[in-house]
């Protein structure tokens, strides 16, 4: 008799044991039984359809006929049996006949709800055309309309403030004990679109789904968070179907008191390994949640450090092009929110790091405007406190203090070689700002980040036109290739965040790791632009291709996981030998096959 296995996912890392009868992957402890133990129960239909309605195990007509009996599913699926790679090429293809993206996106969607592992199969196929679907920009917009087209699937865990005191029981509600990464976000700042209050779980989901396309968490060891305190939306607020509480935002103790509940309990459930990513928080609540939480817990602020990690990578990437060091710039930012700010703090701590100089002396490197203009020590008083830091003393020649109220004027004081777009604000990098950035640099740096699409800075177009193709250009949604009227064609690369956070996840998991810190983005950040190589740099890309993705998230993780090691917060031992392979073993792989022989 041929000997079989099955594997259990505990934690996120899959364990294999030896089984002489059984032939099914487990994926949750207590939800799916096993072939044998299917069989010797008659194979009920009670049990099928529970099986059927489970989409982290039903592989639908890609379960082997001769598994069908035991699962208890023959007959509540077609005669037919398609490997997964040709159900993947039929899904594609029917995808592919859809005219709108949100279309689109509400398939794929369809397909997660009934079979993650087909879902998974498009996204690590197709990546790089399904990741505009299933996560910016397309996200927007079904962030925008989550209560409308919203399907009463179990997708996530909703906290309300009427939730209070009983966080911790509500986590039991949830299928499984087995989480070991979790997206948090109270919808406040939903990419740039504003307060969409609960509609913003489309963006939890979202991110949740490319930490396993993009670095293989395991499904069933995923879970969404929305925590609902209200909406400062009206819109929201008026409609007759909006799903979540009907009042303002609470600002006062019962926010904080309901965000630390959420930590505790989740901390409780899932264990002091558990990782929490806040995602798009406001800014009045962002950094100093991340600040009082990042020593007690295993979390980080995508929006702050993600976005900072990818594109300091990316300047890391372009001294190859420009032969300056990251010391040798001078950034003007137009925005001063969290990812303003936040990819300000890692290029001074990058600074610091490599050059041996105190941070403070880095940030003179580095000038911000927001909506009042070029942040300076004369607008201490009102300035908030994230900004505090890059308040440096502009004056003329004659010592007086410098006001710049725009973003030219702040060009024309600052003269910088790197200018970043972090501030939702279309069209904010306009002819005259470009060719002005042209006349000051032999090859400028314009990063066009906002996201989404609609909300960039400039578009690749103009970027490469308005600089007579001298940009090196990056934006944080895609654009096609630009081909200029000499010939010349340039294939910008996409700061995308997904470069980042999910091989940080994957490292945290393989590691046990119970902090992650500003060192951890650093060395995120080298790993990302070591990956670059001089074919992607040859045509304009700062990145590597989407296509390559669950490589560069298990390079990221290796490398994440070993500092861990190095710095004592992993809890995992013994520390494996050849951390990559090790790595690369835990990602869950939705081609690979339920049983062996």
């Amino acid at each position: 008799m041929a000997e079989r296995f099955v594997v259990k996912v505990r934690k996120g890392v899959a364990v294999k044991e030896r089984n002489p009868v059984s032939t099914i992957v487990k994926v949750k402890k207590g939800v799916a039984a096993d072939a044998a133990e299917a069989a010797a129960s008659g194979g009920s239909q009670r049990k099928g359809v529970a099986h059927a309605k489970n989409p982290v195990e039903y592989y639908g007509v890609s379960t082997p006929i001769e598994l069908r009996d035991a699962l208890g599913i023959r007959g509540l699926v077609p005669a037919a049996y398609l490997p997964l790679e040709l159900n993947c090429e039929r899904c594609i293809s029917r995808l592919r006949e859809k005219s709108s993206n949100m279309d689109k996106y509400v398939y794929v969607r369809h397909i997660q709800d009934t079979n993650e592992h087909l879902f998974y199969a498009m996204l690590v196929r197709y990546t790089a055309e399904l990741m505009p679907i299933v996560y910016t920009p397309t996200v927007g917009e079904a962030c925008q309309r989550f209560s409308h087209t919203y399907r009463g699937t179990l997708r996530g865990l909703y906290i309300s403030l009427q939730d209070a005191g009983q966080v911790r029981q509500i986590m039991d509600n949830w299928p499984t004990s087995d989480v070991t990464t979790i997206v948090v976000t109270d919808g406040e700042r939903i990419l740039g679109l504003g307060d969409l209050g609960v509609n913003g779980m489309g963006i939890s989901i979202g991110k949740l789904s490319l930490y396993t396309a993009c670095a293989g968490i395991h499904p069933a060891c995923q879970m969404p968070v929305h925590i609902d305190v209200g909406t400062n939306n009206e819109e929201n607020l008026k409609d007759p179907f909006y799903l979540g509480l009907r009042q303002h935002r609470e600002r006062g103790p019962a926010y904080d008191a309901l965000i630390q509940e959420f930590f505790d309990a989740a901390k409780d459930k899932f264990g002091p390994t558990v990782l929490i990513q806040f995602e798009d928080f406001g800014n009045v609540n962002a950094f100093r949640l991340l600040k009082n939480f990042q020593h007690k817990a295993c979390t980080f602020n995508d929006d702050i450090q993600g976005t900072a990690s990818v594109a300091l990578a990316g300047l890391f990437a372009s001294e190859s092009l420009t032969g300056t060091k990251l010391s040798d710039h001078t950034f003007l930012f137009q925005g001063a929110g969290e990812a303003g700010t936040g990819i300000a703090d890692l290029i001074s701590y990058a600074i610091s790091v490599e050059s041996d100089i105190d941070i403070e002396e880095a940030r003179k490197k580095i000038f911000l405007v927001d909506s009042h203009g070029l942040v300076t020590k004369a607008r201490l008083p009102e300035l908030q406190h994230h900004k505090l830091n890059y308040a440096n003393e502009c004056a003329n020649d004659d010592a007086e203090p410098i006001v710049c109220s725009n973003l030219l004027e702040a060009l024309e004081y600052v003269k910088p070689s790197v200018l970043i777009g972090v501030s939702a604000i279309p069209k904010a990098f306009d002819k005259n700002i470009l060719h002005q950035m042209a006349q000051l640099n032999k090859r400028p740096i314009i990063f066009a980040l906002s996201n989404p699409t609609s909300k960039a800075e400039c578009t690749a177009q103009e970027a490469y036109e308005w600089t007579d193709g001298m940009a090196i250009f990056s934006s944080g949604s895609p654009f096609d290739p630009v081909t200029l009227s000499d010939g010349r064609t340039f294939s910008p690369g996409q700061g995308n965040n997904a470069y980042i956070f999910p091989g940080v996840g994957l490292g945290v998991l393989a590691a046990g790791s119970t902090k992650i810190t500003n060192y951890d983005m650093f060395l995120a950040a080298k790993s990302l632009a070591e990956q670059v190589t001089d074919k992607e740099l040859k045509v304009g890309s700062l990145y590597p291709p989407l296509e390559n993705i669950r490589s560069v998230s298990a390079h990221i993780a290796s490398t994440v996981a070993a500092n861990s090691h190095e710095t004592g917060v992993a809890t995992n031992f013994p520390r494996p030998k050849d951390m990559l392979s090790y790595c690369q073993s835990l990602m869950y792989d939705p081609f690979n096959p339920k049983f062996d022989d």
